[in-house]
Parts: C-alpha cells; sequence; structure tokens
C-alpha cells in the first residue's frame, strides 16, 4: 500500500520545498543586489558620504517630500470608494503597502487584507471590488504612460536611443490594448458579458491540466462590474485620473529631490533622463520577483540614472534615499495602522453598512 499522502479536496498538496522556493530566490536575489552589486558598482564610502555630506534643510526636504507622497495614494483610494474616509484610505492603504512590501506574493495578501478592514467598516465585498480594479488599471496606465511621456519630453532635448523608442513603443501597445479592453467591457452588458464569458472559457482551460473544473458566473460579475464602475467613473473619472497622476509625480519628486541633495546635478541627469528611468523601473514592479521590488528597483535606478550620465556614488545614494522613504518608511507606519485598526473599534460596522452615496448601487 503507498504511503503517500492523499490528496486533499481533489488535489494534490504541492511539496514543501516548491512552496519555499520562491522566498529563497528573493532573498537570495536581494542579498546579491546589496552584498555583490553595489559593492562592484560604486565605494559604498563615497556613498555614505554622499549622504552625511546633505545639509538639514535638505534632510527636512526629502521628510516633508515623503510624508507627501505617503498622503497622496489615499486620495486615489478615497475616489475610487465613496464613503470611504480619509482617516479610513489611510489606514487601509498604509497596512496593505506594509504588507506588499515585507512579504513574498504579498500583493494578493495585501489584497486579502483591504477586503477585511473595508468589510469590518460596512462597505461590502462588491464595492471593495470595483474600488481595488479601478485603482489598480489607473494605476497601470500611469505605469504605462508615464515611459511614453517621459520618451516624448526626452525627444525635446536629445533624441532617444533606438531601444528606448522600442521600450515606449510597447508601453503604448500595452496602454492602447488595456483602455481599448475596459471600453469593450464598459460599453454596454452585453458586451462585458461576452468578454467575461471569453475569459472563463481561457481560465478554465488553462486549470484543466491541473485537474480543476472550469470557472463560472464570470459573465455575470463581469457585467455586474460594468454597472458599478460606469457609475463611478462617469461621476469621477477625472478625481481618480488626477488623484492616480498626482501619486506617482509625488514619488517622482522625490527621486528627484534625492538625485539633487545627493550631488547629481541638472547637467549630469535631467528631469526627463531621471523620469525616463524611473518610468521604466516601475514597470519592472509590475512583475512580483520580490516584495515590493526590492533589489529590482534599485538596480534598475542605479543602472539606468548612471547610464544617463549621473556620478555612480552619488546616483547610488540618491536612489538608497529614495528607496529608504519610499519602500522603508511605509513599513513601520504601516505596521502602526494595523495595529490601530485591529484594537480600534470605534469604526466597525455590521456588513454592507457603511454610507452610501448615489454613486452605489443598491446590494441585491
Amino acid at each position: 500500500m503507498s504511503t503517500a499522502a492523499a490528496p486533499v479536496g481533489g488535489r494534490a498538496r504541492r511539496p514543501r520545498w516548491t512552496r519555499a522556493l520562491g522566498p529563497l530566490l528573493s532573498a537570495g536575489l536581494v542579498v546579491a543586489v546589496f552584498t555583490w552589486f553595489l559593492p562592484q558598482f560604486t565605494d559604498l564610502s563615497r556613498v555614505w558620504a554622499a549622504i552625511t555630506g546633505m545639509s538639514w534643510v535638505e534632510v527636512v526636504a526629502l521628510l516633508l517630500a515623503a510624508g507627501w507622497n505617503v498622503v497622496t495614494y489615499q486620495f486615489v483610494v478615497v475616489a475610487t470608494t465613496p464613503g470611504l474616509t480619509l482617516r479610513q484610505a489611510t489606514v487601509a492603504t498604509e497596512a496593505a503597502t506594509a504588507v506588499s512590501n515585507t512579504v513574498v506574493g504579498g500583493a494578493a495578501v495585501a489584497v486579502g487584507l483591504t477586503y477585511a478592514m473595508n468589510s469590518s467598516w460596512g462597505f461590502s465585498r462588491s464595492r471593495t471590488s470595483v474600488a481595488l480594479l479601478v485603482a489598480g488599471l489607473w494605476n497601470n496606465f500611469a505605469k504605462l504612460g508615464l515611459p511614453v511621456l517621459a520618451l516624448a519630453l526626452l525627444a525635446f532635448s536629445a533624441p532617444p536611443s533606438a531601444a528606448r523608442v522600442a521600450g515606449g513603443l510597447v508601453a503604448l501597445g500595452a496602454l492602447a490594448a488595456t483602455v481599448a479592453l475596459l471600453g469593450a467591457v464598459l460599453r454596454s452588458a452585453t458586451g462585458a458579458a461576452r468578454i467575461g464569458r471569453a475569459a472563463a472559457g481561457v481560465a478554465s482551460a488553462l486549470r484543466r491540466p491541473f485537474g480543476r473544473g472550469p470557472v463560472e458566473g464570470w459573465d455575470r460579475a463581469t457585467t455586474k462590474f460594468r454597472d458599478r464602475t460606469v457609475l463611478l467613473l462617469r461621476a469621477r473619472w477625472h478625481w481618480i485620473t488626477l488623484a492616480t497622476l498626482v501619486s506617482h509625480l509625488s514619488l517622482f519628486l522625490l527621486l528627484v529631490l534625492a538625485l539633487r541633495f545627493a550631488g547629481v546635478g541638472a547637467d549630469r541627469v535631467g528631469v526627463a533622463e531621471a523620469l525616463v528611468v524611473f518610468a521604466f523601473a516601475r514597470l519592472l514592479t509590475a512583475v512580483p520577483l520580490t516584495p515590493g521590488g526590492l533589489g529590482v528597483v534599485e538596480v534598475a535606478l542605479i543602472a539606468g540614472l548612471a547610464a544617463a550620465g549621473g556620478p555612480r556614488a552619488q546616483v547610488a545614494a540618491a536612489v538608497l534615499l529614495f528607496r529608504a522613504l519610499s519602500y522603508v518608511l511605509p513599513i513601520p507606519l504601516g505596521l502602526g495602522c494595523y495595529l490601530f485598526w485591529r484594537h480600534n473599534r470605534s469604526w466597525r460596522r455590521a456588513l454592507n453598512a457603511a454610507p452610501r452615496t448615489a454613486l452605489v448601487q443598491e446590494a441585491a
């Protein structure tokens, strides 16, 4: 008789080593970046000298820019979630960001945490789903649009390279395809149901080799998403777009200030060149190789900005400052927000009891 464990729920459980492989590879990549790449790239003593050489005025300016950057994404969340207050958006967003920045596959865990927090404040799963999907779409629109904008600005000062033009065309094509798909979903309920059925067919085909059954109800879910999203976008698309742009450009402002204060002048790396590197580094975060792109983003920014003409030590110092304020800082803030949510009972409501507005359809 075989001693192998019986499948649970009709599925064979993955071996433990395969579940640990992702975290181990991510940790190995991060260690390699900070213990091999950086020392090979530049003299770390010069990097430290560039950081400690900043004046207190520059330090205060960086901290203010970092604080503003932390705040700006809450505007997107409030715009996409009618009835959610700015304080609730801050707690949910910072806690979710802390999870994304510290856990392998943290984006999925962060989504689950957002559902839990919003549900505890009385928001239905459908309201949270629409908010997450719209905010995520607009965030990806910005990520795909920034390289195109950056290359257009760079073309006024210097002809961009063939590689950058190719990257910009790929981003433009992906942006156009995403916008076209969203337009097809929103155009009519019949079209939305058709797209839902087509997506369900693809998902079912991908599940079949693993012994999983077909997915169902995607046509109804897509139609429901379409109805709620049309209502939201008709009223707030301009505010959502503005808030998303402010969020991304605030992050870019933090990078530019770090470059200038670390000693990378505009004569070495201009704003347009920095925006090109920033935009393509942001695109890399779409592939969750490590939590929050740790290690990957640093290499992309340092290599790109140095290739653009920045002195290596100062560029490395600026990028490390930028990541400390945009990646590390939200982690303790998010932990504090999570603990606040766990212990604060004054905001709790029964499910689906959150304030309703004209932009929220009645619950089915």
